[in-house]
């Protein structure tokens, strides 16, 4: 999933997948219209992002997951917008999902994530200097998350909460680890392509919440 309140004069990135037929706005039946209507409204965007283009292959799953978006994925809560997308790349980094971990790289930037800490993300190093200690700890459980669920124990809780989180916090982070490694496999199943935004952040465009200026991609 991606963010929906960065905004700019930017225009749609084509093509929206590879591998399987997607919803198009041109295409959209009357259910879908009304939530791609609704996404535009409610998050002032012009246009739809692919991985909501491949939810509304199922109307219902849609509708709810506007609803995360929402309320969950791109707001503050529990946790801050920018941790989530701290979690969010570095869970796409390590799926090996272009399309998020560009996205969520690029919108960590914009919320004031260092270019250190992305390349640590990106070559998936928790323990980087980039990092603040709590901050080593989360993307460590993370990491468990995403790749041994499993083996999580109250002892890593345990040792979650001795590093500065609240329980409520990591319950929320459990959730927004296991959301994202879903979007990162519909998306890679889907086949969408990367929509290179980090090129902005390295040709040294401006990183701002109103996006890069004079950016031609579009913000998904």
């Amino acid at each position: 999933m991606t963010d929906e309140n960065f905004t700019g004069n930017v225009a749609p990135a084509q093509p929206s997948a590879v591998n399987m037929h997607v919803v198009e706005e041109a295409d959209a039946g009357a259910e879908v219209a009304e939530l791609y209507d609704r996404y535009r409204s409610h998050f002032g965007r012009t246009t739809v992002p692919g991985i909501l283009k491949c939810f509304a292959t199922h109307p219902p799953l849609l509708r709810h997951m506007l609803g995360l978006a929402e309320n969950l994925l791109f707001v503050d809560g529990l946790l801050t917008r920018r941790h989530k997308e701290m979690i969010a790349a570095w869970v796409s980094a390590g799926n090996a999902c272009p399309y998020c971990a560009d996205s969520h790289g690029y919108f960590l930037r914009m919320l004031g994530g260092s270019a250190e800490q992305l390349t640590a993300i990106q070559a998936c190093n928790a323990h980087s200097a980039a990092f603040a200690a709590k901050e080593t700890a989360l993307l460590g459980f993370v990491d468990k998350i995403t790749h041994a669920s499993h083996t999580v124990s109250r002892n890593d809780v345990e040792s979650l909460m001795q590093a500065g989180w609240s329980e409520p916090q990591i319950a929320e982070a459990i959730h927004i680890a296991a959301l994202f490694a879903a979007f990162n496999r519909i998306v890679n199943a889907f086949g969408l392509p990367s929509q290179h935004l980090l090129d902005l952040d390295q040709a040294g465009q401006e990183m701002t919440p109103a996006g890069p200026a004079a950016s031609s991609r579009e913000h998904i």
